[in-house]
């Protein structure tokens, strides 16, 4: 069989579409994240939609403060126009009372202007204008009827707005009383009277509603209620067509990993792309950052190594100390565990009475001690020589020095000169002894191999024969147990202790030096 091996540039053209498709998924799920987003907040958010104004409503206790004041516009009111277009997918409806009650300020401000206009409101034509005046009593009296209906009624309770109407309420105390210990339904009353409306100008009165009151009113709405006992819910419509892209995505992809890779099933694919799942979800539909991060990060259109690599040390310093101790107390409990239930006693025990077996005729041990025997005379003694012979002159020359009979001859002339030349024929002949004498039992010698296995049989079976005594094995247990159990006390809790920032920070090091050492040897 000819196996052909696949060329670099063959593979780059095989993977560069595979990489085209993986960002593309990847911005699709990013689209549909920020609609899942925008979904969740509209409701929230739906007031800043509407007006397109910015204002922070603040309240604590006695203090008060909305920042700034007048609110700021941000969004033109087109675009406002545009987006809460989106009430259709919430199934959000005007409410009727409030819209009813901004209707009545619309024609009131109406046929205030047309007044205005023909100068209505002086002496030489009010007669003439009775029919104007008439309708503006009437509409100054239905509005003081809605307002009380309002406060009594709560029309913001339905979209969960309750705050609002309080706000609403202390504005208009604030307005007219310059208080908000007072009446909301008096305010309301005098605020709608031909007299308030004469003695602080008509224009200046609307203006104030329409700044102040009129914005708050119209952020109310109604959200009618579904069968299943929820408000109304129409984002499945938007959500369906990247469910069916998604499900079809998963499916395909999971059955060519189950192809691709042996001994893997559909569903392990399936558990293999287990962050996928998330997108085919209806509900916590927020845990789809879960999968757009991991494909954002796979399609290269985000690098996220430098939080991977925090994340990690972060997890490994979380648990290190706690695996660490579990795992050394693990270990020190199972050998104390084998002392305790006889293992080692049997050992000994059984050391002269069980049969050994030679699986090779050969005996390690005697093989062991030639072969250490043989590195140190051959390679260690000759390279150490010139240090032991140093170390021998020394002892030699202490050793005279300490002598009374040389004290006494020291000071004569010549003696010196002959105790440092007898300690260097000394020295050398006593290292070329020994190195002699230890060349010799490299000679091979039949008697000698002998004599060594019956020394070394000799010495195991009179230790073992010692270690059988019942005092002595009872002895080397207990001191093992307790030897054992001061590890786990000092040794330990001394490592439970040691800094674990300290022990990352090497491995970071580590990780840095060697693309450096890398970078050397190319």
């Amino acid at each position: 069989m000819t196996i052909t091996k696949v060329s670099s540039e063959s593979q780059k053209k095989f993977f560069r579409p595979r990489r085209w498709f993986e960002k593309i998924m990847a911005l699709i799920v990013l689209v549909n994240y920020i609609l899942v987003i925008f979904d969740l907040t509209y409701i929230p958010l739906r007031d800043f939609w509407l007006q397109g104004r910015a204002q922070f409503y603040i309240k604590l206790g006695a203090f008060e403060r909305e920042i700034p004041k007048p609110p700021l516009k941000v969004i033109p009111q087109s675009v406002s126009d545009v987006i809460t277009q989106y009430d259709i997918i919430k199934g959000i409806e005007p409410y009727r009372e409030t819209a009813l009650y901004l209707d009545r300020v619309e024609d009131l401000s109406e046929a205030v202007n047309e007044l205005i206009t023909q100068q209505a409101f002086t002496d030489s034509n009010i007669a003439e204008n009775r029919e104007s005046r008439s309708n503006i009593d009437e509409i100054l009296a239905d509005l003081r009827e809605r307002s009380r209906e309002m406060i009594a009624d709560n029309p913001f309770q339905v979209a969960n707005k309750t705050g609002t109407l309080e706000r609403i309420k202390n504005k208009m105390r604030e307005h007219v009383f310059d208080t908000e210990a007072s009446s909301a339904k008096d305010a309301f009353e005098q605020f709608w009277s031909e007299e308030n409306f004469r003695r602080n100008g008509w224009r200046n009165e609307l203006n104030f509603f329409d700044q102040e009151i009129a914005p708050l009113i119209a952020t109310n709405y109604f959200r009618p209620v579904g069968e299943n006992g929820e408000p109304v819910e129409n984002f499945g419509l938007i959500d369906f067509p990247f469910f069916l892209l998604f499900l079809t995505e998963f499916l395909a992809r999971t059955w060519y990993i189950s192809r691709r890779h042996t001994g893997v099933s559909w569903f392990d694919a399936m558990l293999w792309r287990w962050y996928d799942i998330f997108l085919l979800i209806p509900i916590l539909r927020f845990l789809r950052i879960i999968p757009l991060i991991v494909r954002l990060d796979q399609s290269n259109l985000i690098d996220l190594k430098a939080i991977k690599k925090q994340a990690s040390q972060g997890f490994v310093a979380g648990i290190a100390q706690d695996i660490t101790e579990v795992v050394i107390i693990q270990v020190v409990n199972q050998i104390q565990g084998t002392i305790q239930d006889g293992t080692v006693r049997e050992i000994l025990t059984r050391q002269n009475t069980k049969e050994y077996i030679d699986i090779n005729d050969v005996n390690e041990t005697s093989e062991l001690v030639k072969l250490m025997a043989n590195l140190v005379i051959t390679k260690v003694i000759p390279e150490i020589r010139p240090e032991a012979e140093e170390f021998l002159r020394y002892n030699v020359d202490k050793a005279l020095t300490q002598t009374p009979a040389y004290r006494g001859l020291e000071n004569l002339p010549g003696v010196k000169v002959m105790q440092h030349q007898l300690t260097e024929r000394l020295v050398s002949q006593l290292y070329q002894g020994l190195e002699g004498g230890l060349q010799g039992l490299l000679i091979e010698d039949p008697e000698f191999d002998r004599l060594l296995e019956k020394l070394v049989e000799k010495f195991s079976k009179s230790l073992g024969t010692e270690l059988q005594a019942e005092h002595s094995i009872d002895q080397i247990e207990s001191l093992l147990n307790d030897l054992l159990e001061e590890i786990k006390i000092n040794y330990v809790q001394n490592l439970s202790q040691e800094s674990i920032e300290n022990i990352l920070e090497q491995t970071r090091a580590l990780h840095q030096a060697q693309p450096t050492q890398m970078t050397q040897y190319r």
